[in-house]
């Protein structure tokens, strides 16, 4: 089974059929063998079972005392018709790590710490594969720092707003701040004194034209491993004009207590309305992340009034992008 994901506690082995690889070095008794059992349920974006998905169960290892090789290990396996895969192992790993892949799907992955807690030792998992669907060329690029008319270090004791926009299919900031010449999406930041030394500040994302907007939305429980974070395509109606991030806070300080990293978004721009203010076209995409820490990634779909935002990451229509600026999942 080729993996696709690397968590950031395991290395994945390269094993035979339904195989276990792992030795069990010598440990205090703390660290000692236990054993552990693991259910794995995996079903589709419509709640139904998905069989014949292959399974793999991967452990570490304490590293044993006066070594510095850690030793890993997998259980893997295909889920039965009820799309379940059940296992079982002994040894001293301290976490796990799921991965459910099929061909025509999005691998999913999720993790499970043990915590030498014996109650935590028959963890169940219930995943959704999503299935591939269209994915297409898109402008996607990762944003992970402020603007350039933004205040990057210490706010001095006035009060002041700077707004600037930015360009989707260009990539940047609008003129004069980037390359940008046409604003999808505004960033206007303020900031009222309170005092000598406290702040108010407000971060508003805002949109030139009517019909224009963002819409927040989740990722359940069950989907937050999967490659493909968002849903296939982007709603047609329930966009707001305007989203406002509001929090009180020191100078000084660069924390918002507004900011959720969980937080993701679909936009809709570039928006032409009839005389009846029914949308005529339309340009669809989604953030994945919250813009109000400036570290988020977009995706925008060239198309007018094509809603998928199924991202086929081999297709970047956005050229010469650095290593920091590449999305990492369609």
């Amino acid at each position: 089974m080729k993996h696709s994901i690397i968590f950031f506690f395991l290395v994945f082995a390269t094993l035979t059929d339904s195989s276990v690889i792992g030795q069990t070095p010598d440990l205090p008794p703390q660290f000692g063998p236990h054993q552990w059992t693991a259910t794995v349920t995996v079903i589709g974006e419509d709640g139904s079972p998905v069989p014949a998905t292959d399974v793999s169960l991967q452990y570490s290892v304490p590293t044993p005392l006066g070594s510095s090789d850690p030793t890993f290990g997998e259980v893997k396996g295909l889920t039965d018709t009820n799309g379940i895969f059940y296992a079982s192992h002994t040894d001293s790993s301290q976490d796990l790590g799921v991965v459910i892949e099929k061909a025509g799907y999005y691998a999913t992955h999720t993790g499970w710490q043990f915590y030498f807690d014996e109650k935590r030792r028959n963890p169940s998992f219930t995943l959704v594969l999503k299935k591939i669907g269209k994915p297409i060329a898109m402008y996607a690029r990762q944003i992970d720092s402020e603007p350039p008319v933004f205040k990057k270090t210490g706010r001095p004791p006035i009060s002041f707003t700077n707004s600037i926009g930015y360009d989707l299919v260009v990539g940047d900031w609008v003129a004069p701040y980037g390359k940008g010449a046409n604003t999808d999406i505004n960033f206007t930041e303020e900031y009222n004194k309170q005092s000598t030394t406290d702040f108010d500040y407000r971060l508003t994302i805002s949109f030139p034209n009517a019909g224009d907007g963002i819409q927040e939305f989740t990722v359940p429980d069950m989907e937050k491993g999967s490659i493909l974070r968002s849903p296939h395509e982007a709603p047609a109606d329930g966009y707001q004009a305007r989203l406002i991030r509001e929090n009180f806070h020191h100078v000084g300080q660069t924390g918002k207590a507004d900011y959720d990293p969980n937080r993701n978004y679909f936009f809709r721009v570039r928006t032409a309305l009839d005389h009846q203010g029914n949308v005529v076209s339309a340009h669809y995409g989604k953030i994945y992340g919250d813009p109000e820490q400036m570290n988020f990634g977009y995706y925008f779909n060239p198309t007018p009034n094509d809603r998928n935002i199924e991202f086929d990451a081999k297709q970047n229509l956005l050229q010469g992008l650095q290593s920091f600026e590449q999305v990492s999942s369609p």
